[in-house]
């Protein structure tokens, strides 16, 4: 044999399944590549999926309580309230103006049981349909009291006329002149009226039972 032959090399070794070493690596990189890559597209799908949980923001919602929690108050009508009589200073004389002989020496009586201090009753220049309460200055509380016995929005209080019309104008020192009109001559004074009485009367048996003989 000529020693100018060419020198044959020994083929590659060969992996333990046939394929080369370079190849084995190639492969074993593009795996790895692979699994990074789809780690990345993961995480990034991930920060962009909007949050399960609601984000907290700045308004707050008061929900009302279930039920009713409205309130009505209604207010009690008030009473009707009476002032306390007043008896002094003052001295009180009744004229008839009435028409009905002895009215005003009936009501001086009524109104000397209920405190008031009287002079001898006399009688009216004028006759008056409605009793009114005459004073002079001073005495306008009492004259307000004795209007206030007749229990009557029509008796009222007013300032003495001049002259006072009281037979003779002599008022002999009264203060007060209780003009006695036809409303309330010869009747009670209605704070001394006796309150009315109620009477029940048992109901009437309307299925009598009638035994009749045979």
């Amino acid at each position: 044999m000529s020693n100018d032959q060419p020198s044959r090399r020994p083929p590659g070794k060969a992996s333990g399944n046939g394929a080369p070493m370079g190849s084995t690596i190639s492969i074993i990189i593009a795996v790895v590549a692979v699994v990074i890559g789809f780690l990345i597209l993961r995480n990034i799908n991930s920060n962009d999926k909007p949050s399960s949980s609601p984000r907290a923001t700045g308004t707050t919602t008061t929900v009302p309580a279930v039920g009713n929690t409205s309130t009505t108050t209604s207010a009690a009508p008030a009473a009707p309230t009476t002032a306390p009589l007043v008896f002094a200073p003052g001295k009180v004389i009744v004229a008839n103006a009435s028409g009905v002989g002895g009215a005003a020496g009936q009501m001086t009586k009524a109104l000397t049981t209920l405190g008031f201090t009287t002079g001898s009753p006399t009688d009216a220049t004028v006759k008056l349909a409605t009793t009114t309460v005459y004073y002079l200055a001073g005495s306008e509380q009492v004259a307000r009291s004795i209007a206030q016995t007749f229990n009557d929005p029509a008796v009222v209080a007013a300032a003495m006329p001049t002259p006072a019309p009281v037979s003779g104008a002599k008022l002999a020192n009264a203060t007060v002149v209780l003009m006695l009109g036809k409303d309330y001559g010869g009747k009670a004074l209605p704070a001394l009226a006796p309150a009315t009485k109620t009477t029940t009367l048992p109901a009437a048996n309307l299925n009598p039972t009638s035994t009749s003989g045979a």
